[in-house]
């Protein structure tokens, strides 16, 4: 692993090259000294429109495994923000899940909706294989395991493909599930969810299989998504009640479970949560630090997500080893152990939850990069 922090990118016409003169370098090596980040790649290809950026966090545990998002940011800033957000969370992800595995994440820049498939997704295949096996890829939002099929034209560093684990999202439930009745058990002295009210916003894959579980436990649920048609699946099939998304924040329930966007958890928010737990499956879901520590004071129960979220890392990682279903499954339930931990850390050293899982994700990395003879970075 190079110890420099390196920004690489591909730009082919005159317009890119005098735009990429034009960006004030030192504002991009600024954004990957917040977080350590060894590497960030930015690829554009003319012909098809394709605008990525990979970004590499950190590889003392394994190469950097995250999937390929596909959405339309504001601007260019947002979707490097967020990368680089997404990258270190799967860092500390891979690290609390036990896996020998790196943190990165991709995200490919425009409309995620669009049926000009194939030759964007080969030119992210080609920008993947570019890395030469430090990242690897898979799904994500906006992206599928057809997909993954188009970007395997490219390079062998890709997984949740078409015939193999596929879509990640039952695993990803099923953990969040488990975490979720860990924080009963913490807060309420049993971790039996029946009867419980729980608000979920965002019932797409995640959403809907973790509504499934909560169904069957006998909770009770209140659901929102931008996506009529998803709100009103999960309300034939599990009787469930809904709300606008722009609600769902303040409903009186027991849990709050965000399983759509990051940043859910922030100055707003904050003022009209009336729930004792937040545990779901969203990334980043705290908007800034403080929000965490502002969860700690209201004395609001928080399963740091990227600890809660981890099963579909879980999934790709038993494809990538060449192990089965059940053995991905049986490693999500211990998401369960995971999440006790971290709350009973978070209790003795009274510190919010999220520092609690900082600090054990950091010591396992940091015991790699010393082990490796690595520079210290996280």
């Amino acid at each position: 692993m190079p110890s420099e922090r390196i920004v690489t990118r591909r730009v082919t016409t005159p317009d890119a090259l005098q735009r990429a003169a034009d960006e004030p370098a030192a504002e991009v090596f600024d954004k990957l000294s917040v977080y350590h980040h060894e590497q960030v790649s930015y690829w554009f290809d003319p012909e098809c429109g394709y605008r990525g950026i990979i970004a590499i966090h950190n590889t003392a545990l394994g190469p950097a495994l995250g999937g390929t998002r596909f959405w339309h940011y504001d601007t260019d800033d947002d979707a490097l923000r967020d990368v680089l957000r997404l990258a270190r969370g799967m860092t500390y992800k891979a690290a609390m899940a036990g896996l020998d595995l790196g943190g990165g994440k991709s995200v490919v820049i425009g409309d995620h909706c669009t049926k000009k498939r194939e030759a964007i997704f080969r030119a992210h295949g080609r920008h993947v294989e570019s890395l030469a096996g430090r990242y690897i890829t898979a799904e994500d939002v906006g992206t599928s395991p057809s997909d993954m099929e188009w970007v395997r034209k490219e390079t062998s560093h890709v997984f949740g493909l078409v015939g193999g684990f596929g879509d990640p999202s039952p695993v990803t439930a099923f953990g969040t599930f488990r975490g979720m009745q860990a924080c009963a058990k913490v807060r309420y002295g049993s971790d039996s969810l029946t009867g419980k009210t729980v608000a979920v916003q965002g019932v797409g894959h995640v959403g809907y299989y973790l509504c499934k579980h909560l169904h069957e436990e006998g909770a009770k649920l209140i659901v929102t998504d931008i996506d009529d048609d998803k709100v009103k699946r999960v309300v034939d099939e599990f009787g469930a009640a809904s709300v606008a998304p722009d609600e769902i924040h303040g409903v009186a329930a027991d849990v709050f479970a965000p399983c759509a966007l990051g940043a859910v958890i922030n100055d707003d928010t904050l003022k009209v949560l009336k729930v004792s737990i937040v545990a779901g499956a969203a990334n980043n879901q705290l908007h800034r630090e403080r929000h965490g520590d502002a969860l700690n004071e209201m004395g609001i129960t928080y399963a740091p997500d990227y600890v809660i979220n981890s099963g579909g890392l879980i999934n790709v990682n038993a494809e990538i080893e060449g192990w089965n279903l059940e053995w991905a499954h049986d490693k999500a339930g211990e998401i369960y152990d995971t999440i006790l931990r971290v709350l009973a850390i978070a209790g003795e050293q009274k510190i919010p939850s999220y520092r609690a899982a900082d600090h054990l994700a950091e010591q396992r990395v940091s015991q790699a990069e010393r082990s490796r003879g690595l520079p210290h970075r996280i």
